[in-house]
């Protein structure tokens, strides 16, 4: 939007006495100037915003009252319960970051996809954290509509991205990382491809979902993996970087990277209200929504594959709740008595049934998301 009112009052001025001072419009034609400015702008407004949102949440009693997996872990006395905390806060993180990207983005249709992801998936975020706030258990949507709303969303965009030739590439092909150009998968390709899209949006979602357990875990995390995906999507919108570091050029990419300068600075400022002892909670609002725009985003900058190896906690996270679930089905019916793989899932509680302080599980944790970031960024060099 800025960056058409930019355009227009420097037509408006050439030729006449405004056009040298108004010059310094150019900037807003650069994608690294609109980026600082999302980044910015989505920060200043979750500061802004985050006292009333935290208090408005409260006033609705939008707070959480049961017992959650982290108070089941053990690390949480009767002085360090988060009961009441308000959740519902993913709310702060999706107006900022909306906000920002609508006033910084030249729209396309990956602009659009993306928006249209992050909105799907906060309602549905929303829809959950009420059905948990108004029932006051831990349940809330059941599994069966939240799958079926996410491979809904995410078949759409496949099937979107196949039918519009100029992102076909996306679903007919396969990037892996470390090699230099995209593997063939022959008559099999399309399939696979659009499989690996869909499955890439749902899995993402999910992953940082059950990431988000401790005070300024998933946040901090989706901040890392962003942090990867901003220069990802630079270089994958610049033809000339893109080309001397032989991965795909996908044409209008480059505003993805001012989507995810809005996404960092959003959850920088979400951060603030979220750290330990945390103000607020993100909710199912937050984390199924920036997971599903990390999952997107992937997608249309060819790289799935990547996001696995940068998003290696949420990986983690997941395949932790994976397992333990599936291994105590099997041992319950061929035992009869269920047994675990973890202490607790997801893998966080682990370590709080290990003894480890909740500051202390997320710093590590950091550590590792920020090991997993810097692997990622390798692959644009390691080939």
């Amino acid at each position: 939007m800025l960056l058409y009112f930019a355009q227009q009052l420097t037509d408006h001025a050439r030729g006449t006495g405004w056009e040298d001072g108004l010059s310094f419009l150019r900037l807003f034609k650069y994608i690294t100037f609109r980026s600082a400015g999302a980044a910015l702008t989505a920060l200043i407004f979750c500061l802004w915003l985050g006292p009333g949102m935290i208090r408005w949440l409260k006033r609705l009693k939008f707070g959480q009252e049961y017992v959650d997996k982290a108070e089941e872990a053990g690390g949480l006395t009767a002085r360090t319960s988060k009961r009441g905390t308000p959740t519902m806060g993913g709310l702060l993180i999706v107006t900022a970051m909306d906000i920002s990207a609508v006033l910084w983005c030249q729209p396309n249709v990956l602009v659009l996809l993306t928006l249209l992801s992050v909105l799907v998936l906060s309602g549905l975020g929303f829809y959950d954290d009420y059905a948990k706030i108004t029932q006051q258990s831990s349940r809330g949507a059941t599994a069966l509509v939240k799958l079926a709303v996410q491979f809904g969303l995410a078949g759409f965009i496949a099937v979107y991205l196949w039918k519009n030739p100029a992102t076909r590439a996306l679903v007919q092909e396969f990037n892996v990382p470390f090699l230099k150009h995209p593997v063939a998968l022959g008559a099999a390709g399309l399939a696979v491809g659009m499989t690996v899209a869909t499955l890439t949006i749902v899995a993402s979602s999910n992953a940082v979902n059950l990431t988000d357990g401790l005070d300024g875990l998933a946040i901090g995390c989706t901040l890392i993996v962003s942090v990867v995906f901003l220069i990802l999507t630079y270089v994958a919108g610049n033809v000339r970087f893109a080309a001397y570091l032989q991965v795909p050029h996908v044409e209008g990419a480059g505003e993805l990277t001012v989507i995810c300068a809005a996404m960092i600075g959003a959850g920088l400022g979400f951060l603030w209200f979220n750290c330990h002892p945390a103000q607020v909670f993100m909710g199912d609002t937050g984390s199924l929504a920036l997971g599903g725009a990390l999952g997107i985003i992937a997608v249309l900058i060819h790289q799935p594959l990547v996001l696995v190896i940068a998003g290696g906690v949420f990986v983690a996270e997941a395949l932790s709740v994976m397992m333990q679930t599936s291994w105590f089905k099997y041992t319950r019916k061929r035992y009869g008595e269920g047994r675990r793989v973890f202490r607790m899932a997801p893998l966080h509680h682990h370590f709080e049934k290990m003894g480890w302080h909740e500051t202390k599980v997320v710093v590590r944790f950091y550590i590792l998301c920020f090991l997993c970031a810097v692997v990622a960024l390798a692959t644009l060099k390691i080939r």
